[in-house]
Order: structure tokens, then sequence, then C-alpha cells
């Protein structure tokens, strides 16, 4: 027999579940010290995560779409970028956001029906969040051609769910970033779940970071709990990237401890010993652990920080919480510059509505 190829895709894992090494530890991230300030941005990103929860629970906020649990991936992520690259997030990526710039408030007023919640405070070339899924590959495959095109020492990073990995959206991106050799990264955060789909019913690749062979594309999956192995796993794409060395896709393995949103209700398809073993795996105890025996953090550090993380929240939630709600014009001011018909009907409409309303 003659074979016309094989592969193989390496597993990264530096921590274990208790926080203890099981490999030895790059070069680049042996200084335990210098993990702290991206855990205390992990234990802040959290914090908020429970808050904007509890704004929708009492009615504040609209649907939200939790990260408990991809912490150690998205503040991960969103460390290892340089200002002037380009993010293209799904829906959910806050911490890599936050990293970024992004103001928590502005995280609320998405959520919370306001689109100027889209207007970053952080990089104005970052793309805003995209609900359709997986539509902001094309995005950052688009953005990455144009950095090439440009001979720019830029990268284009994007993120997806796995579900996200099984639209034609993300191998049509893939495909581009192999062919062209674009600086390129693809995320995809696997958390087991497609919405309440699990991962064995919507593909039949035995990784999901295999999808990118086929483009040609350098493939690597990473335990998504492992903060180390996370900024390696990045480290890496990225100097590939920007030497001009191609594209990457990177599988991170974790899982979405909370509901896939606050509209969604998990115990309907996952067991309840499911969530606990991945409750024993969660990035945040992990890292504490490691960081705790490395003599880098303490319990009084912690306590100290997350009376902080809570302050720095609620001035965020309030900020939201008193901004002026805009006018119900708004809506439709910024689609076309010349409204058509039919749009301008529905605006006099809403106004007629409105006014009603208010006499």
């Amino acid at each position: 027999m003659t074979l016309a190829a094989q592969f193989q895709i390496e597993y990264l894992q530096y921590l274990g579940p208790d926080g203890k090494p099981v490999a030895e530890l790059p070069q680049a991230f042996r200084d335990a010290s210098a993990l702290v300030p991206l855990f205390k941005q992990m234990l802040y990103v959290r914090t908020f995560d429970a808050k904007a929860i509890a704004l929708q629970r009492t009615g504040k906020l609209g649907t939200y779409a939790s990260c408990l649990g991809h912490e150690a991936t998205h503040v991960g992520i969103g460390a290892s970028m340089q200002a002037d690259d380009v993010f293209a997030p799904s829906y959910r990526e806050y911490g890599a956001q936050f990293m970024r710039g992004v103001k928590p408030r502005e995280v609320l007023m998405y959520w919370g029906g306001d689109e100027r919640g889209n207007d970053f405070s952080g990089p104005k070339h970052d793309y805003p969040w995209c609900v359709p899924i997986a539509t902001q590959c094309l995005h950052a495959a688009g953005a990455a051609l144009a950095f090439k095109l440009r001979g720019e020492k830029r990268v284009a990073v994007t993120c997806c769910g796995d579900g996200g990995s099984s639209k034609t959206d993300t191998y049509a991106a893939i495909n581009s970033a192999g062919a062209y050799a674009l600086p390129f990264i693809q995320c995809i955060i696997n958390n087991g779940w497609a919405i309440s789909v699990p991962r064995t019913a919507q593909t039949g690749a035995q990784t999901l970071a295999q999808k990118g062979l086929a483009g040609g594309l350098n493939c690597l999956q990473v335990d998504g709990n492992d903060l180390i192995a996370v900024l390696e796993g990045m480290r890496r794409a990225v100097v590939r990237a920007r030497n001009g060395e191609g594209g990457s896709v990177i599988e991170f393995m974790t899982y979405r401890l909370h509901d896939h949103t606050t509209a969604d209700d998990a115990r309907r398809y996952r067991g309840e010993d499911e969530v606990k073993a991945a409750w024993t795996r969660e990035p945040i105890m992990r890292l504490r652990n490691y960081l705790t025996h490395a003599g880098a953090w303490n319990e009084s550090m912690e306590t100290a920080w997350t009376e902080e993380c809570a302050k720095q929240v609620d001035v965020e939630i309030n900020a939201y919480l008193e901004l002026k709600v805009q006018p119900v014009t708004a809506m439709f001011d910024y689609l076309y510059a010349d409204p058509p018909p039919d749009l301008l009907a529905q605006r006099a409409a809403a106004l007629a509505a409105e006014g009603k309303t208010h006499g």
C-alpha cells in the first residue's frame, strides 16, 4: 500500500487539573510571578461574568452568554496579540477583549440591546461581536489577506466554537488562509456542546484541530484550561504568522460551566456528573494551585484582589445603568445612507408608537 498522506496532531498540556506540572514548562513561561497579572485578569473576568448574570436575572440585561470556564483560553488569546493585530470574536470572548481594551460597560451595553456597545474603547480595527455563527472567520481571513498584500507584520485572530467549526464559513476561511499563506489564526473553542448538540453528533472528525489540515494550515490541540498551554500554543501560531510562515488552527479543549446563554437550560441535555467532573478541571483553580505552590500567590492576595474586582466591575455596571437610553429611531439611523421607503415607513411608525407611549 502507498500512502498519499498522513498526519499527527500535537497536544499541549503543562499543568494537570491539580495545578502540578505534567511536562517541562516552556522557557518563556517558567517565571510563575509573570503569570500573576494574567491570573488576576482571569479572576476579574469571572467576577464580571457572575455580576452580568445577576443583572440579567434581575431584568437589567437582555440574554447574556456566560464565559464561565473559558477564562484561561480567552485571557491567553488576548495576551498573545499585539495592539495592531485584528481580533474577530464571536459573542463570548470577553476575556480576550478586555485584554485588548474593550470596557465591561460596552459588553453590558451590547447585551442590553444598545448597539453603541460595539463601538469599542479598544482597537477600532477589531471586529464587533458576531452572533451569526462563524461568519467572523471569513472577516479575519480577509483582514489577514490585506496584511499580506500590504506587507504588514500583523496577525488576524478569530474564534468560533466546536459547532461553529462545522460551518462552511470556517472551512472557507481556512481554505483561503492556506491557499495564500495568510497570517491567520483560527481558534476553535471546544467545550463539547454546540448549544444542545454534543460534539459527536455534529462532526465525525477525530479532532477539530485537524480541520485545518485540508487547508494546509498548521494544526494544534491545546488544553484550554491550562493558561500556560494556551499561551504557548498561541505563541507558536503568532510567530509563524508574523514571520510569513502561514496560518494555524488551534483547538482549545475546555468546558462551558454555565448554560449556553441565560435563555438556555443545559440541564435538559447535559448530565450532572459531566458538569461536576468539569469543575475539577476548571482553569482558575488549576492556575491558583500552581501559583500558590510556586509562592507567587496566596489567600490574602486573592481576597484583596477579589474585593478590588468587585469594586471595578460595579463601576462599569453603574456606568451602564446610568447611560441615557437612545431614541427609538436609533435602530434605523445607521443602516443606510439613503434609507429605502419601507424602512422610512417603519421609522415613522416607531416614532408614532413612541409618541403614544409617552403621551
